[in-house]
């Protein structure tokens, strides 16, 4: 019985063996006629997606233009057109601050000029306090050679 059931195995065993060495891929032509287009040829056919921010939105742009006016980086009032004189206005503040004046407008400048994230309804801004830290002096000396201790530091 065992005899039987080995070579019952080995039989099986042959046929799957000899059944997946002969397999080979075989290319077969469109039922068109046609040979199809290249991937990078109808890829570059297609108009590339615009990604990231398009335009300002115009009472972005009235809110900007207002924190421009009061630091007398531009004259007149706010319209929420981000004209020339708004742009130039806008390098010209950036500029000054040392930062980049091509790309328009500079998430620095717009924390400076009061514009930035708004955290007041997030959820622990109730409790939070925004003021500076104490100086490191206040700090009891066990708790300063604690962090010392923790952070390697030799005293």
């Amino acid at each position: 019985m065992f005899r039987f059931r080995k070579s019952v195995a080995l039989a099986i065993s042959a046929a799957l063996l000899a059944s997946t060495a002969g397999a080979t891929a075989v290319h077969r032509a469109p039922a068109s006629g046609k040979a199809q287009a290249s991937h990078k040829a109808s890829h570059k056919a297609r108009k590339p997606r615009l990604r990231g921010q398009q335009e300002i939105e115009p009472a972005r742009v009235t809110e900007i233009q207002q924190a421009l006016i009061r630091e007398h980086y531009l004259n007149g009032e706010a319209n929420g057109k981000w004209d020339a004189t708004t742009e130039a206005a806008m390098q010209k503040y950036q500029a000054d601050q040392g930062w980049q004046t091509k790309l328009m407008p500079d998430s620095r400048a717009l924390k400076r000029l009061g514009l930035g994230p708004d955290y007041s309804s997030a959820i622990n801004a109730k409790d939070a306090s925004f003021a500076a830290p104490p100086p490191a002096s206040t700090i009891p000396a066990e708790q300063a050679q604690g962090f010392a201790a923790a952070a390697g530091v030799k005293q």
